[in-house]
């Protein structure tokens, strides 16, 4: 079980740690590589593992960007960082204070007096410190001084991550589920509220929990129909997703409508994860709603095919 610590003053005395610091955001393929380097290094030196992440997201406080569309909420990054077998996980909350240390101070007040690094893997273009002044080779030039060990995380693993995060996004944003989940290694999923919708589903055999996202911040794939997994509590269920503005009843506000195959619980007010198994269709506008309703059949037909498959 992962520890995470968010209290940069009460961290553990780390057993000769192997560090690196990022993002992480989707802890996608490409992360998973330097995951990989970072658990096979501890074992040489008989060392723990310690992955440094920001929250909030950087770019929020030095640049005042609100619009970041993030792949993981930090419970779901914890989550699944938690799956890779690692021992530690520091949240360093990112702050104006934090953003203006020198890069020196940086790497002397942060990471040396609170890690005590036996080892750092770190981007061969990572940058840190005020104006972002700080880098591997500084890291290197104080590496004697600190009794610490410096590797570099080469340039195609990174240009890999950088792809890949993008091609992520991406291909969530255009309906490419197929390429979304190859490169992130797990189904794309996100949590939300079940709330009140105005149960047009109920009224034509195909009732609908509505979702309400919390995290705005969350990236939302395109319009469409999905198939999907789907849990609630202890309940995991298959069923389909339409993300949309419901165009054949003439709706304007994006809504997420789940309909839960063979399940007719009241669950309003629950939390429910959906996995985005398979893209189906894109959203369209049918003539009424019995034509609606022909083609939601076609829809169930082909999810419960492809989820199947």
């Amino acid at each position: 079980m992962i520890q995470v610590h968010r209290d940069l003053d009460n961290l553990p005395a780390f057993k000769n740690a192997v560090l690196t610091i990022g993002t992480f955001d989707g802890v996608h393929v490409g992360h998973q590589k330097i995951i990989d380097q970072l658990k096979e290094e501890a074992l040489l030196i008989n060392g723990e593992t310690v992955i440094i992440t920001f929250h909030p997201h950087p770019r929020k406080v030095v640049k005042h960007k609100t619009e970041i569309r993030i792949l993981n909420s930090l419970d779901e990054k914890i989550e699944l960082l938690n799956n890779q077998g690692l021992h530690h996980l520091v949240v360093v909350p990112f702050t104006e204070a934090f953003s203006n240390l020198t890069a020196e101070a940086y790497i002397d007040n942060f990471l040396v007096s609170k890690f005590s690094p036996k080892t750092i893997i770190i981007g061969y273009d990572h940058k840190f410190g005020k104006d972002r002044k700080g880098d591997y080779h500084l890291l290197e030039d104080m590496a004697n001084k600190y009794k610490y060990h410096v590797k570099e995380i080469p340039e195609h693993v990174i240009n890999q991550i950088t792809i890949s995060s993008t091609k992520i996004r991406e291909a969530l944003l255009h309906n490419d589920l197929h390429t979304a989940n190859k490169y992130l290694g797990y189904s794309y999923f996100f949590e939300g509220l079940v709330i009140e919708g105005n149960k047009l589903g109920r009224s034509i055999g195909y009732p609908t929990a509505n979702l309400f996202i919390e995290n705005e911040e969350k990236l939302i794939p395109g319009n469409g129909v999905y198939a999907v997994e789907v849990v609630v509590g202890n309940d995991t269920r298959t069923g389909m997703m339409n993300i949309g503005i419901r165009p054949t009843i003439n709706g304007i506000s994006r809504t997420i409508e789940i309909n839960v195959f063979d399940f007719d619980k009241d669950i309003y007010g629950n939390k429910m994860r959906v996995y985005l198994k398979h893209f189906l269709r894109a959203e369209e506008k049918f003539s009424g709603i019995d034509e609606l309703k022909n083609q939601l059949a076609q829809d169930k037909l082909n999810a419960l095919s492809k989820l199947s498959s």
